[in-house]
C-alpha cells in the first residue's frame, strides 16, 4: 500500500507534466479529483475561481499573494482563451501600458469580446476581470504578449481614451516614442475617418518634441479632406528632452520616472547638511551603526540575525573553515556577507566625501558590494562561482509585490542609465531616494537587491552630509507598502516621506533605529 509521501509524489508528477505543457491556469479537468484535492491540501495549487486553479509553493504563509501575481497574465491568457477563443482582445489603454513596459497586475483587467457579458469576474487578492460586450479590432491590428491576445502599439495609441494621456502619462509618452513614423498610425487614422483622434494624436507628439511626425499627421489627414484640429491631450509639458533613437521603452520609461518624481522627493526632504568638514568623524559614525544596521537590514529580508552573531562576524570570531556550525548556518554566512560589504560601502562613502562624483563612484564599486556580499556564500558552496558575475540572466518576482521587474535583457540597458542620472542629478536627497527606489525596480541581480539598494541609499545619503540611515524592521511593512506605491502607482510621495522622517531623525541626533533596536 502507498505511503501519503507516495501518493503525494505521484500527485506532484502530475503537476510537473503540466507544468511541462506550459499550463499555468489549471483546469479543474485537468487533475482527476484524488489529486486536485491532494495538491490542495498540501499546499500545492490553490484555487483562484470554481473550477480553475494556479500552482502555488507549500512554504507560502495563508495569504501570500506572490504565487497568484507571478501567475497573473498567464493564467489570464489560458483563462480566456478557453471561454473565448480567438474572440476577444484586453482594453486599448491596457494593451498600451504592456508595450509601454507596464506590466503591473492590474486591479482590474478590462477585455472586448463580441460574446463579452458586461460581467466581473473575482479573482484572488482583490484583482479582478471584466469582459465587455463590444466589436474587436481588425485581425491585423491584434498580437500575442505572453498568450493574451492585446491591441498592437499603433492600435492602442490611436483607441486609447483621451483621459489615459493625462492619468498615465508616463505610459502614453513611453508608448508614442516607440512609434517611429507616422505612417504606423496614419494607415488607422485614415481608414477610420479619425479626425478629432488624429488631431489629439498631434498635439502628444507636439508635446514630446516629435513635430515632424505631428506635422506628418495634419498634412496628410487634411490632404485627405478631413478637419485636424490639433489639441494636446497631456496636462503639462514633457520634463524631458527624449533619445528618438532609443530602441528599449523601459529606457525613456525611466527617464521620465525620474524627472517627474524628483521635485516631489526635493519638497519634503531636509535641508541638506553639505559635506562634513571631518571626514574620519564621519566614518567613524557610520562604523557605530554598523551592528544596528546589520541587524534591521538582515532582517527586513527575514534572516534570523542577533547582535551576538553580527558582533561575532565584525570581531572576526566568525570562522567558516574552522566551525562546522559557521559553516552550515545560513544566517551567519548572510551576516559575514554584509559585514564585507558594509567596508567596501565605506570605501565607497569615503571617495565621495573626497569629492568624486557619487554616481560615478557608485557606478565603478556597486559590483563590488555585490561580490562581497555573496563571496562567503560562494566559499562554502551554496553558490557557484558564477553566481558572482555580474546581472541576473533569468526573470526575478518580488514576494507579496504587483510590479515584475524587467526583463533580464533589458536590465544591461537600464544599469548604465541609472548611474547616468545619478551622475547628472544635483540634489543629494533625490538621489538617494531615486537611487534606492530604480535599483529595486530594476531589480538587477538575482539575490541582494534590497541590501544593496539601502547601501546605495546611504552612499547617495553622503554625498550630501545625511547621516547613515537604517531602516527599522518594525517599519519593514511600510517601508515596502512605500515601494509598491512608486512601482505600481507611479507615486513616489510615501516614498520620499518615509526616507525624509528617518533622515530628519537623524539628523535630530535621534535616529529612530537606535532608538527601536
Amino acid at each position: 500500500m502507498a505511503t501519503p509521501g507516495e501518493k503525494l509524489a505521484e500527485s506532484l508528477e502530475k503537476l510537473i507534466e503540466l507544468h511541462d505543457n506550459r499550463i499555468i491556469g489549471i483546469k479543474a479537468s485537468d487533475l482527476s479529483r484524488v489529486h486536485r484535492e491532494r495538491l490542495v491540501e498540501n499546499g500545492f495549487i490553490s484555487e483562484v475561481i470554481k473550477g480553475w486553479y494556479i500552482s502555488t509553493s507549500n512554504e507560502e504563509g495563508q495569504g501570500d499573494s506572490t504565487s497568484w501575481y507571478v501567475s497573473f497574465w498567464g493564467f489570464c491568457g489560458q483563462f480566456l482563451e478557453d471561454r473565448y477563443g480567438e474572440d476577444y482582445c484586453i482594453s486599448a489603454e491596457q494593451s498600451l501600458m504592456l508595450h509601454a513596459g507596464n506590466n503591473t497586475v492590474p486591479r482590474q483587467l478590462i477585455v472586448r469580446s463580441t460574446s463579452g457579458n458586461n460581467f466581473r469576474t473575482e479573482f484572488l487578492f482583490g484583482t479582478s476581470i471584466f469582459v465587455m460586450k463590444s466589436s474587436l479590432p481588425e485581425k491585423a491590428e491584434i498580437e500575442k504578449w505572453k498568450g493574451l491576445q492585446v491591441v498592437n502599439l499603433p492600435s492602442s495609441v490611436v483607441h486609447c481614451a483621451p483621459s489615459f494621456f493625462a492619468s498615465q502619462s508616463t505610459d502614453a509618452r513611453t508608448a508614442l516614442m516607440m512609434i517611429k513614423d507616422a505612417s504606423e498610425l496614419l494607415n488607422i487614422l485614415l481608414d477610420g475617418g479619425h479626425s478629432k483622434i488624429a488631431g489629439r494624436l498631434a498635439g502628444a507628439y507636439r508635446n514630446i518634441g516629435q513635430n515632424m511626425i505631428a506635422d506628418d499627421i495634419l498634412k496628410t489627414m487634411k490632404s485627405a479632406g478631413y478637419d485636424v484640429r490639433e489639441k494636446d491631450p497631456f496636462v503639462e509639458p514633457t520634463p524631458i528632452k527624449f533619445n528618438f533613437r532609443e530602441k528599449s521603452p523601459y529606457v525613456n520609461r525611466v527617464k521620465l520616472m525620474w524627472h517627474e518624481m524628483r521635485n516631489i522627493i526635493i519638497e519634503v526632504f531636509p535641508k541638506a547638511p553639505g559635506v562634513p568638514l571631518n571626514k574620519e568623524t564621519f566614518l567613524e559614525s557610520i562604523e557605530e551603526l554598523y551592528t544596528t544596521d546589520a541587524y534591521h537590514s538582515l532582517s527586513i529580508e527575514k534572516y534570523t540575525v542577533t547582535p551576538e552573531l553580527i558582533e561575532r562576524v565584525r570581531t572576526g570570531k566568525w570562522d567558516v573553515d574552522g566551525n562546522e556550525e559557521d559553516q552550515k548556518q545560513r544566517d551567519a554566512i548572510a551576516a559575514r556577507g554584509y559585514w564585507q560589504s558594509f567596508q567596501a560601502v565605506k570605501k565607497s562613502v569615503s571617495k565621495i566625501l573626497d569629492g568624486k562624483n557619487a554616481g560615478k563612484v557608485a557606478d565603478a564599486d556597486h559590483g563590488d558590494w555585490y561580490r562581497e556580499l555573496f563571496g562567503s556564500s560562494v566559499s562554502v558552496g551554496l553558490l557557484r562561482p558564477s553566481d558572482l558575475a555580474g546581472y541576473r540572466n533569468s526573470q526575478v518576482f518580488i514576494g507579496g509585490s504587483k510590479h515584475t521587474p524587467i526583463n533580464k535583457d533589458s536590465v544591461r540597458d537600464l544599469m548604465p542609465l541609472l548611474f547616468q542620472l545619478l551622475e547628472d542629478e544635483s540634489h543629494p536627497g533625490a538621489r538617494a531616494v531615486l537611487g534606492h527606489f530604480i535599483f529595486v525596480y530594476i531589480h538587477p541581480y538575482m539575490d541582494g537587491n534590497g541590501r544593496i539598494g539601502r547601501f546605495l541609499m546611504n552612499a547617495m545619503l553622503a554625498s550630501g552630509g545625511y547621516p547613515w540611515t537604517v531602516i527599522p524592521v518594525e517599519e519593514r511593512d511600510n517601508y515596502m507598502n512605500a515601494l509598491e506605491s512608486a512601482s505600481v502607482d507611479q507615486d513616489i510621495k510615501p516614498f520620499a516621506e518615509f526616507v525624509a522622517w528617518l533622515v530628519s531623525a537623524g539628523l535630530e541626533g535621534n535616529p529612530i533605529a537606535k532608538l527601536r533596536k
